[in-house]
């Protein structure tokens, strides 16, 4: 497995939980959890958009 250059959001503080994010050699993009950096999953940039453009639909809808 290469070496990923992994980022997280400005968001998050020091020690609090948050999802990692890097770009992959072949341009798709990697997810991990800051807890577990084991488990990395695989995500296209369409695929990604979409499911972040939901989650904001729902917090709206809950708001």
């Amino acid at each position: 497995m290469s070496a990923y250059n992994w980022q997280k959001s400005s968001y998050s503080t020091e020690g609090a939980n948050c999802v990692n994010i890097a770009a992959a050699p072949d341009g798709t993009l990697r997810l991990r959890e800051s807890d577990d950096p084991g488990v990395i999953l695989a995500a296209t940039r369409v695929g990604l958009s979409a499911l972040l453009s939901s989650i904001k639909e729902l917090d709206i809808a809950g708001a």
